[in-house]
């Protein structure tokens, strides 16, 4: 499997492209949600590589990405030098914050040598995605939020939430993937319409799975008065057209808020698919699909390769 450092840690990427036919395509970048990996979006990759290389990643501590640094393997003489010392702290003191992410992604697409992209992220990467739309607006052509928006502060709610998501992350057995239908009772708050049971499982195996700290760090750093403060700001400044799609039935995001946070800036495209929740590019890929198509317009070959 192919592994890429990003400041210190080891993450997973794939390609899915289709065989080379000396076209040169324009790259499409995926980003997973919370306690989820790349592995939920391969279908809907597989359903554009007809217009996009499409690149898959698994976020920092989550899926079969690391969580922490490793330490440098490096001679005495540029481990003593100023510069590495200061990569090296700035590498130590990673946090969850989803700024961090948005520059994760910076990062892995210098790796990459990718220069201009497009991306389609989810839930919390969708946060993260608009993160790096504003910090990085001439590396993206487009943008797609899936099951995003702003929501308001409850300190009341917050705190509850928080203290629930904390037992959930700590309570997290191995054997509980064992337990027969229990991919169905895991799913049941995400979905309105089934989705096939290969995909319920993969979703329940990356939540098992995700690193402790990443896990519970991202759900106070996403889920915070902070973010309820700083995501308006971010919607209302976005440069980069941008498709925002809700689930109808979202119980974790409602469509609601998706609504509230395109109205904020005409270069943001609202939609909502309907009779579906948090997984509309799985609950119904061929609507979701449509509407990503018609958003997007690329030409099938834009580029021959010389």
């Amino acid at each position: 499997m192919p592994y890429i450092s990003v400041r210190g840690v080891e993450h997973y990427y794939e390609w899915v492209k289709q065989p080379s036919s000396g076209v040169v395509k324009p790259v499409m970048v995926f980003i997973h949600g919370w306690a989820g990996s790349a592995r939920y979006w391969r279908s809907t990759a597989n359903a554009l590589v007809d217009k996009f290389d499409c690149l898959l990643y698994d976020l920092r501590g989550f899926g079969r990405s690391g969580g922490k640094p490793t330490v440098f393997q490096t001679s005495e003489s540029i481990a003593d030098s100023e510069s590495n010392q200061e990569k090296s702290q700035a590498i130590q003191e990673l946090t969850y914050e989803l700024e961090e992410y948005a520059e994760d992604l910076a990062v892995l697409l210098d790796e990459l040598r990718l220069q201009r992209v497009y991306v389609n992220a989810h839930s919390m990467g969708a946060s993260v995605a608009a993160l790096f739309f504003n910090r990085y607006p001439q590396r993206v052509e487009k943008g797609i939020l899936t099951c995003s928006g702003i929501f308001e502060y409850d300190e009341k709610a917050f705190t509850s939430f928080h203290k629930f998501g904390g037992y959930v992350v700590k309570f997290r057995p191995k054997w509980l993937g064992k337990i027969p239908f229990v991919d169905r009772m895991f799913m049941a708050r995400f979905l309105h319409r089934s989705i096939p049971k290969s995909e319920r499982q993969a979703f329940l195996q990356d939540f098992l799975d995700a690193d402790y700290d990443a896990a519970l760090g991202t759900i106070f750093t996403s889920v915070s008065k902070a973010q309820s403060e700083l995501m308006p700001q971010e919607f209302a400044k976005l440069q980069v057209p941008t498709l925002m799609i809700s689930g109808e039935y979202d119980q974790i995001i409602p469509a609601e808020m998706g609504r509230q946070a395109a109205a904020l800036n005409d270069k943001v495209e609202f939609v909502v698919i309907p009779n579906t929740a948090h997984f509309p590019m799985l609950e119904d890929a061929a609507t979701y699909l449509r509407r990503v198509r018609e958003f997007l317009q690329v030409p099938v070959a834009e580029l021959q390769a010389g």
